[in-house]
């Protein structure tokens, strides 16, 4: 493991993120094993939250799929998550998952998509993460589109 790799997962276990990480894969059902670069995949999650193919939480990428698959399948997700664990260290661990979730719902207010301008996604490379960029919409198009439940 590089010295960079080690401050991470350091960092992340010290922060309390990786440890909620093996425990929401805990009790999600999924299998963990060891990853690079001192990540763990845990693969077999069973609930549909979040909606994403993958998700981060400290060192733990957690997926509903198994990671051999998914690697073959797509070969940038490890990298683009990878770059959420390295989130988690600069927002000091815990607190990134309620600025993830203003960044979310920005993001969703400016494109109608999660992703688009969720400052987090892009840093980590939207297609890298299987997110395709929509274009932004005006404020008076959001505020509409809140008012009568369309999305887009």
């Amino acid at each position: 493991m590089t010295a960079a790799a080690r401050l991470k997962w350091c960092a992340n276990w010290a922060n309390g993120s990786t440890a909620l990480g093996f425990a929401i894969a805990r009790v999600g059902g999924a299998h963990v094993a060891d990853g690079p670069r001192g990540l763990y995949l845990a693969g077999g999650y069973r609930f549909g939250f979040p909606i994403a193919g993958a998700f981060t939480v400290g060192n733990v990428l957690i997926s509903r799929s198994d990671w051999d698959r998914l690697q073959q399948e797509d070969p940038d997700l490890i990298t683009h998550e990878e770059q959420h664990s390295w989130q988690y260290v600069v927002c000091g661990g815990l607190p990134f998952l309620p600025l993830y979730g203003a960044a979310l719902a920005w993001s969703w207010v400016r494109t109608g998509d999660f992703a688009s301008r969720n400052v987090f996604e892009r840093n980590a490379g939207l297609a890298m993460g299987g997110y395709r960029e929509r274009s932004v919409r005006s404020l008076g198009t959001a505020l509409r589109s809140l008012r009568t439940g369309n999305t887009a």
